[in-house]
């Protein structure tokens, strides 16, 4: 009855196989991964720590992905931040659960947030951060910001690397603050996606160079090309 409803009121279906009703129907829902692996790209970007993903980038996930980033559907957060937060679990599951984790969101192109009304991908990574909570101590830390690149879209691996070379910086006063709060803690860099690694890379490129080494990616999901071999 619910879902007619929805239907009726607002024409939504869902978008992992269209049944008319909510936009992630109850058994699509139930369907998403609730386990993350490395998901290496291939090629790898050199140095880049080990990145982690839940899902495949396709389907109704890739759906969820663009409609929450270029859509506004802001409903897609809740879902988006659960699975994100499956990665960020992974990717400290080894390490010592006295200290923090400090999440870090790949910033968006300089205007990206404002032409949206929001910024995508740090709304996407507190979800996360209140999944994760229940179980650590952790930080949302919006510390890199973006100083130029283009959008991504129809650039091959060699292209995003370009584009994205010493595009990143982390500006004083954020670390001050966060030394003054935080002085031991795991640095995670946080993305929707993981296509060629550029992005993430870069952004650890800039944390490192103020002595903030991420020890891990996590991401909601991650292209095809990727491998569980390095």
């Amino acid at each position: 009855m619910l879902d007619e409803a929805l239907d009726l009121f607002l024409g939504s279906r869902c978008v992992g196989c269209d049944r008319p009703g909510r936009m992630l129907c109850p058994p699509c829902r139930s369907g998403l991964s609730d386990r993350a692996a490395p998901a290496w790209p291939t090629p790898t970007p050199a140095g880049l720590v080990t990145p982690w993903a839940t899902e495949s980038y396709d389907g109704a996930v890739r759906a969820l992905v663009v409609g929450h980033k270029d859509r506004g559907q802001w409903g897609h957060r809740r879902v988006l931040g659960e699975l994100l937060a499956v990665s960020v679990l992974a990717a400290v599951a080894s390490l010592d659960p006295r200290l923090p984790v400090l999440l870090v969101p790949v910033p968006s192109r300089p205007g990206a947030g404002r032409q949206r009304g929001y910024e995508a991908t740090t709304a996407l990574v507190r979800a996360a951060a209140a999944r994760v909570r229940r179980t650590r101590e952790v930080v949302v830390a919006p510390l890199v910001v973006s100083r130029g690149a283009v959008d991504q879209a129809g650039l091959d691996a060699r292209g995003r690397a370009a584009n994205v070379h010493l595009s990143m910086h982390c500006p004083t006063p954020l670390l001050g603050r966060l030394a003054r709060r935080h002085r031991e803690a795991y640095v995670v860099v946080c993305d929707d996606v993981v296509t060629t690694g550029a992005t993430a890379r870069e952004a650890q490129r800039a944390l490192q160079a103020v002595g903030l080494p991420p020890v891990a990616v996590a991401a909601v999901a991650a292209t095809r090309r990727r491998s569980t071999d390095r």
